[in-house]
C-alpha cells in the first residue's frame, strides 16, 4: 500500500463505516463529552466531513480520556482510559488500516490482540517448548506497561513502516490528549491508555521489537500482549537471560521491568495467563489455583441468598460464568475442578430455593410434592439453618441435579465433557 494513500484509506467511507459499526458493537461508556454510542450516528452525519477535513489538515484535536479505576485481585487498581465515542471511531479506523501492515511484521509467537490468535494458543505453544526440554521459565513482568510507554520511542518505531506524517501526528495527538481525573485534565507525557481502540496495536508494535530481539538470540518465547515468558533448558541459562533481556527492555525499549514480580521457575511454579503446568509423562496445562479460587468467589457471589432476584435469573448468570470459564480453560485438565464447581453451585442453589420456599408449611408441601415422605419432609421443613438442612439427603433428592437443570443451571462437568467431544 502506498504511503500517500494511507490517510485516505483511513478516511474512506467504507473504513469509517466499519469503524463506526465496531464501536457500536463494543458499546462501552461515554467519554468526557458525555456522548453515548447511540448518539454517534447522528453526530457523524452532521460533523463527519468536518472531522475528516480536520484530520487531513492536521487540526483535529482528540479530547482527553476519562479515567476509570478498576479494582484488581491484589487490592491495587488498574487505570483505564475511556476516549469519547468520536475518538474511539477514529482510533478504530486507524487500527483497521495499520493492522494488515503490521500483521506481516509481527512474530508468530505473539498471540495477544491479533486476528485468529488466542491466549490458549500461547499456552499450548509454551507447553510444546516445555516438552522439547525447555522447562526453565523466565517470567518477565513489565511494570505498568501501558502507563510507561515512551512516546518518542513508539513514534520512532512506527516511523520505520509508516512514513505518512499526518498519521504519525494523529497517533501522537491521541497519546498526548491527556486524562480527565475528576474535573482536572492531567497531561500524558508517556503511556498509551488502556481502553483505547488503538492501544492494543500500539502495544504489539513496540513489543514486536522485543520479539525479534529474542528471535535473534535464538530463544524460545511466548508473548500475549505484555505477558511474556522465555523458556530455556537450565537455571544458569535462565539467570543469564533474565539479566540480559531486562537490560535490553530498559535501555532499548525504555520500558520498566518489575524485578519483584519477575521470576525464574519450573513450569509448576509459574502462573501464565491463568494457567499453571504439571507433568504426567509430559507437560500439560491446568487452571492455576488462583484462577479456581477466583471463579469460586464469583459463584458464591451469584448464589448468595441475599441477592433478591429469581432463581431462574441466578441460574442464567451462573451458567454464563461457568460457560465462559470452561471455554477458556478447557485446553487444560480441569475435570476435578468442574466437579468442585458443580458441588458448590448445586449446594448453594439448593439454599436459595429453600429460602424462596420461606415458611415451614410451604417447605413441607414442596418436599412432599417432590416425592419425599411426610415424616422426612416434616423433619426437614422444621430444621433450622440453611447450610445444615441443604446437606440433608431428602433435600438433595427433592432438589436433584435434574431438577436444578430445569432452572437453566449448567453443569460445569457436563459442559466440559461436551467441549472435549466436540
Amino acid at each position: 500500500m502506498k504511503q500517500s494513500t494511507l490517510i485516505e484509506n483511513i478516511l474512506s467511507k467504507d473504513n469509517l463505516n466499519n469503524a463506526y459499526l465496531q464501536v457500536v458493537r463494543n458499546k462501552g461508556a461515554a467519554g468526557v463529552d458525555g456522548m453515548e454510542y447511540k448518539a454517534l450516528l447522528s453526530h457523524l452525519r452532521k460533523n463527519g466531513e468536518q472531522i475528516k477535513e480536520s484530520i487531513r489538515n492536521q487540526t483535529y484535536k482528540p479530547m482527553p480520556v476519562k479515567r476509570v479505576e478498576i479494582p484488581k485481585e491484589d487490592g491495587s487498581k488498574r487505570k483505564l482510559g475511556i476516549p469519547t465515542v468520536t475518538d474511539r471511531t477514529i482510533q478504530q479506523a486507524v487500527a483497521q488500516v495499520l493492522t494488515p501492515i503490521y500483521e506481516e511484521k509481527f512474530h508468530d509467537n505473539s498471540y495477544g490482540f491479533r486476528p485468529q490468535k488466542s491466549a490458549q494458543q500461547a499456552v499450548l505453544k509454551a507447553v510444546e517448548y516445555m516438552n522439547e526440554g525447555y522447562n526453565w521459565i523466565v517470567d518477565i513482568d513489565l511494570e505498568k506497561f501501558f502507563d510507561t510507554v515512551n512516546h518518542d520511542k513508539l513514534i520512532s518505531i512506527l516511523n520505520k513502516e509508516i512514513k505518512d506524517g499526518k498519521i504519525l501526528s494523529l497517533i501522537r495527538k491521541f497519546l498526548v490528549s491527556g486524562v480527565m481525573v475528576g474535573t482536572q485534565v492531567e497531561e500524558t507525557e508517556m503511556g498509551t491508555p488502556q481502553g483505547g481502540n488503538l492501544s492494543p496495536l500500539l502495544a504489539n508494535i513496540i513489543l514486536n521489537e522485543l520479539d525479534w530481539e529474542l528471535e535473534r538470540r535464538g530463544l524460545r518465547f511466548v508473548r500475549y500482549a505484555d505477558d511474556c515468558i522465555i523458556l530455556v533448558k537450565s537455571r544458569k541459562a535462565a539467570k543469564r537471560v533474565m539479566e540480559s533481556v531486562t537490560r535490553y527492555i530498559e535501555t532499548k525499549l525504555l520500558l520498566k521491568v518489575n524485578r519483584q514480580k519477575s521470576k525464574i521457575g519450573r513450569p509448576k511454579e509459574i502462573k501464565y495467563l491463568g494457567f499453571t503446568f504439571y507433568k504426567y509423562k509430559e507437560y500439560k496445562p491446568k487452571a492455576h489455583k488462583k484462577s479456581v479460587d477466583k471463579i469460586v468467589r464469583k459463584l458464591k457471589m451469584l448464589t448468595t441468598r441475599k441477592w433478591g432476584v429469581s432463581n431462574v435469573y441466578k441460574a442464567k448468570k451462573v451458567s454464563e460464568l461457568i460457560r465462559g470459564w470452561v471455554n477458556y480453560f478447557k485446553i487444560g485438565n480441569i475435570r476435578r475442578v468442574t466437579w468442585r464447581l458443580d458441588a458448590i453451585t448445586r449446594y448453594r442453589f439448593r439454599m436459595c430455593i429453600w429460602k424462596h420456599w420461606k415458611t415451614p408449611r410451604n417447605r413441607l408441601r414442596n418436599l412432599i410434592k417432590r416425592g419425599i415422605s411426610k415424616g422426612n419432609a416434616a423433619r426437614a421443613a422444621w430444621t433450622h439453618g440453611y447450610a445444615r438442612v441443604c446437606r440433608n439427603e431428602s433435600i438433595c433428592f427433592a432438589m436433584s441435579n435434574a431438577r436444578l437443570s430445569k432452572f437453566g443451571l449448567l453443569s460445569a462437568e457436563e459442559y466440559f465433557m461436551k467441549c472435549q467431544v466436540n
